[in-house]
């Protein structure tokens, strides 16, 4: 069933209980009124039955019944009877009327008034004191002209119900269809979107109902797709550009030396040359297995509590074997004393690869000029922040400075891959922190990086 039919249906459900609610309210309340209304003519007619009883010899009982017939009108089927009793004693001096319960006899003594309802016939009976003796009058009719004005409202109400849900129908239709139609534009927008198009985007929908939130977050998701195409499509052309390279210049180097007999010396420096082409290649797809490493979440890794401090000196020292011109300079100067504020959970093994691939940068990019590490805390949150003194990154090139293969135009003549960046980012990212690079050329670069702590870790987790 269609969502547009569903609508439509619960639509014309709710209407139609909301619908007959309401008529069967009208149709008791306009039953009740008719009932009471009569209920108070035959008073009326039993009081004034009363009087021209009272009154018998004294007033022409004549009067009593132009006033009836004239002004109260002759009802359907009426019948008046008038019973002598003994009130104080609560017995009837003749026989009532067995048609009527000893319950409705019994209520006109004691409330001196009564109405009662059997089958097309309405009964009231008023007990009247007299001293000549004390009497009960019973008067009887039909209210036929009550029953046809509730008939006559029941079957209007019926044709207004199955005539309103007709109309209320086809409108539910209507505008089932008008709301939905932006979600059918929606869907034939979607199914036109392909690989090969993902530029394009839904049409904006103003305000913040539910289409224009659905809207806003598939362009959003549209976007992240189209981000992570072409991050791809770039991956896999450097990365194919990346590896031909040093494959071609083995497999060059490699016919060139079976092509005839060569001397030791030449072998030699053959070898030694598909020796550095291979270590190249290495360190190439050592990087590559790297980065893919980080596409997966934290499932597959042993998280544990990390001293960040220690975990920099680390780094420091086997940087300091690597590259012992260095010049980094770790800043501890404004560590809290709660060691619970400088540790964090994570993979020890990845920040280590994402600091020191960044801390390799600055000393690479700045020529071992000064380098400063200064660790800070704040709120929860752990900031590193690496300084450098090198030839920094062209302003319109820092948004592609985190693409995997990407290298800065000032920097194509040092030896690199382009790897460093990418893999911190995506390290830093994985352990919920964040990563920003600001940069001058010729006057250096600063990272940060915002890493939360222990706690904060475990709350924003909960």
């Amino acid at each position: 069933m269609q969502l547009r039919t569903k609508i439509t249906a619960i639509f014309i459900l709710l209407t139609g209980l909301f619908q007959i609610g309401i008529f069967v309210l009208i149709y008791y309340f306009s039953e009740e009124y008719t009932e009471n209304e009569f209920y108070l003519r035959l008073s009326q007619r039993a009081t004034i039955a009363a009087q021209a009883h009272l009154d018998e010899g004294e007033v022409n009982v004549d009067i009593y019944e132009d006033i009836r017939i004239r002004h109260l009108q002759t009802l359907p089927n009426e019948r008046e009877v008038i019973y002598p009793v003994d009130a104080e004693k609560k017995k009837p001096l003749a026989n009532f009327d067995t048609n009527l319960p000893e319950s409705f006899y019994q209520k006109v003594f004691d409330k001196e008034y009564a109405e009662y309802k059997k089958d097309e016939y309405y009964y009231t009976g008023l007990l009247y004191h007299d001293a000549q003796g004390d009497f009960i009058v019973l008067l009887s009719a039909r209210d036929l002209y009550g029953v046809g004005k509730q008939e006559n409202l029941r079957n209007i109400l019926i044709i207004a119900f199955f005539v309103s849900m007709i109309f209320i129908s086809i409108l539910g239709q209507y505008y089932a269809k008008q709301a939905l139609s932006p979600i059918s534009e929606i869907i034939k927008k979607v199914n036109s979107i392909r690989a090969e198009s993902l530029f394009l985007r839904l049409d904006n929908v103003s305000g913040k109902d539910e289409l224009a939130d659905l809207t806003r977050t598939f362009n959003s998701m549209l976007d992240r797709l189209q981000i992570s195409f072409d991050l791809q499509s770039n991956f896999i052309n450097n990365a194919s550009h990346e590896l031909r390279n040093p494959l071609t210049a083995i497999l060059g180097q490699t016919e060139i030396a079976l092509s005839k007999r060569r001397t030791i010396q030449e072998y030699r420096s053959t070898l030694n040359n598909i020796d550095l082409e291979a270590s190249r290649l290495d360190t190439l797809v050592d990087g590559m297995l790297k980065l893919a490493k980080t596409d997966f979440d934290s499932k597959g890794l042993v998280i544990e509590a990390i001293r960040l401090d220690q975990t920099a000196i680390e780094i420091k020292q086997n940087l300091d074997v690597v590259n012992p011109k260095n010049s980094i300079k770790l800043n501890f100067d404004h560590l809290p004393e709660d060691e619970r504020l400088i540790t964090m959970l994570g993979s020890e093994t990845l920040l280590k690869v994402a600091l020191s691939n960044i801390l390799e940068n600055a000393c690479k990019f700045s020529d071992n000029k000064k380098v400063t590490l200064k660790l800070l805390t704040d709120d929860g949150y752990i900031f590193l922040i690496i300084t450098d003194e090198g030839i920094g990154i062209p302003s319109d090139e820092l948004k592609n400075i985190f693409e995997p293969f990407y290298r800065g135009s000032n920097v194509r003549n040092l030896v690199g891959f382009g790897f460093g960046l990418p893999l911190a980012y995506r390290i830093i990212k994985l352990h919920s922190g964040d990563i920003r690079v600001s940069s001058q050329v010729g006057k250096g670069t600063i990272v940060k990086i915002k890493l939360p702590t222990q706690d904060k870790y475990n709350s924003l987790k909960s």
